[in-house]
């Protein structure tokens, strides 16, 4: 049984390293990241970088389903469609990536609430998940926040 016992100790100690909390906090990010980054992708026209289509600003305006209050409906449609795009290449390459997650975690409640209430089970929840490991653990051995925070100190 102390063999057993001792092995299962080794392996804790292997996925417990620097190392592997590094790779698995840039897989977190990337996994994050791609959710937003395709999302973003969706609201702009065919062959633009970052031109917001008129079936998105449609969407926002007046779409049924779309009920967020906050906002007006042009100015959500841009400032999501930038966001999308501008905090997944945040997260990763690992730049500010506590404030980004928490704001894509801000967007993914607003959608909660507001948009498809019925998808927090099969969706979102994964997605706060996601982002909630960043917030709290940061982006890891392997992102530019470690890089510049070794040089403040």
């Amino acid at each position: 049984m102390q063999a057993v016992l001792n092995s299962y100790d080794r392996a804790v100690a292997l996925v417990s390293a620097k190392w592997a909390e590094a790779i698995m906090l840039l897989m977190v990010r990337l996994a994050l990241a791609g959710i937003f980054w395709r999302s973003g992708r969706t609201k702009v026209e065919e062959g633009s970088l970052l031109t917001v289509s008129e079936t998105t600003i449609f969407q926002f305006g007046d779409d049924p389903f779309n009920k967020v209050p906050l906002l007006p409906s042009e100015l959500a449609a841009y400032l999501t469609t930038y966001a999308e795009h501008a905090l997944p290449i945040l997260l990763v390459i690992g730049l500010f990536t506590r404030i980004s997650a928490l704001a894509l975690m801000g967007m993914t409640l607003v959608i909660q609430i507001f948009v498809f209430p019925e998808a927090w089970w099969q969706v979102h929840i994964l997605w706060v998940a996601l982002a909630l490991v960043l917030i709290v653990r940061g982006g890891g051995g392997l992102s530019l926040d470690k890089i510049l925070s070794g040089r403040r100190r």
